[in-house]
């Protein structure tokens, strides 16, 4: 006859952790916009803008957008708006009349956002 040795402490001790670890899921998450993250699901594709609407570039961008309409800027009045975009979190741009004003006689106009979850953007229009 022969004996059984059964399963060695090491072997045990792996298949018990196996066992342990068969229903897991580790999700691992990078800081919010933060390092070099290129996320994992591409940016929302803005829609083409209206004829006269103006879409600005956005820095360090992970899915915000910002366009403003071209009624908006033949009004020429001070505007505030959210870039969220398909980001997870706003950030607000503010500009000034004057600055509406640069923007639709197609002049470069940069200005940062609102920090939000400690950070913000350079929204570049023109």
């Amino acid at each position: 006859m022969s004996k059984d040795q059964g399963l060695t402490r090491r072997e045990f001790t792996v298949a018990s952790a196996l066992a342990m670890l068969s229903g897991v899921v580790i999700t691992i998450s990078p800081s919010a916009c933060g390092g070099s993250y290129s996320p994992s699901t591409p940016s929302p594709t803005p829609t083409p803008p209206a004829s006269g609407d103006e879409v600005g570039v956005i820095s360090a961008n992970h899915g915000h957008i910002a366009t403003i309409a071209g009624a908006t800027l033949a009004a020429g009045n001070a505007y505030s708006f959210d870039i969220r975009g398909g980001a997870d979190h706003p950030h607000t741009v503010s500009l000034s009349a004057a600055e509406i004003v640069s923007i639709a006689a197609n002049q470069r106009v940069s200005k940062e956002s609102s920090t939000d979850l400690s950070h913000s953007h350079t929204v570049t229009f023109n």
